[in-house]
């Protein structure tokens, strides 16, 4: 089938245009554009510079996608894109900036859910899957694992983490990385728990989500510093690969540690906070 382009839409005859191709009224798409397959672009948008959309990819009214970053630093003449996975829905008036790093792409996986009016700063990734809900910022650099949800008008400092299948409630600020598998919520953000709802809709056994619950316990209410705590987990709990990733994603480098439990850091992990904060390790 071929592509289906309103006759009020302006897309440059370079675009590269897969069969199946809706462009609604209003729009405009540039030369550097490639949209695969059954991709449908609404009224009003603009794909703007070196914008990759795979297959069945929809874009709603008002987006704006491939635009250049708010970065004081960046200089136009740098190459650098907007890349976005098969099947993922881009609602209305959402925007998406290219990245700063030359060669560089903004990344956005496959089946991901945009709401509305949310932005993805410049260098950003996001796993597959994952449900960015309405008006989230998310900060240039951030990376977000496939299956996380960031609810309603959070917003994420630039360079955090957050980890996979993590469930965030809305109007959090999240300054601090968030682990895979871990529900947090709150201003500054902070863990609850162990996102088992989740996880059980995601297929993972009881025994599993219980080795992670275990490791929740010693990382977050054991009173241990983080070090300590993953050496414990180690030590005591079988190698699961869920578990491993929990392990790999707390003891990576990070900028700013892991968040805090409820109620904030006790014990040893309070002082490993304060020097964290400190700048001193």
């Amino acid at each position: 089938m071929s592509e289906q382009i309103h006759h009020m839409a302006l897309v440059d005859p370079k675009a590269q245009l897969g069969p199946g191709v809706k462009i609604g009224p209003f729009s405009i798409v540039g030369p550097e554009a490639k949209l695969a397959a059954d991709v449908e672009i609404g009224p009003h948008v603009v794909i703007e510079g070196r914008v990759e959309l795979g297959a069945g990819v929809r874009v709603g009214p008002g987006t704006i996608i491939g635009t250049d970053p708010q970065d004081t630093k960046f200089k136009r003449s740098t190459i650098s894109g907007v890349r976005v996975g098969a099947g993922t829905v881009i609602r209305e008036y959402v925007t998406i900036h290219r990245a700063t790093r030359p060669e560089g792409f903004t990344e956005i996986g496959a089946n991901c859910l945009l709401m509305s009016t949310c932005h993805v700063g410049h260098d950003a990734r996001i796993g597959e899957g994952a449900i960015i809900v309405t008006e989230v910022a998310v900060g240039g650099h951030s990376e977000i694992g496939e299956y996380a949800t960031i609810g309603g008008v959070s917003g994420l400092i630039q360079f955090s983490r957050v980890g996979a299948y993590a469930f965030i409630g809305g109007c959090a600020k999240i300054g601090r990385d968030v682990p895979p598998y871990v529900m947090a919520d709150g201003n500054p953000c902070q863990a609850h728990g162990i996102n088992v709802v989740g996880l059980r809709r995601a297929g993972m056994p009881p025994s599993e989500r219980r080795v992670l619950q275990e490791a929740y316990r010693l990382l977050y209410r054991s009173g241990l510093a983080p070090g300590r705590a993953l050496e414990r987990i180690r030590g005591e709990l079988p190698a699961t690969p869920a578990l491993m990733r929990l392990v790999d994603f707390v003891a990576a480098p990070s900028r700013r540690g892991i968040i805090p439990p409820k109620g904030g850091w006790r014990g040893a992990a309070a002082e490993s906070a304060e020097d964290l904060e400190s700048g001193v390790v």
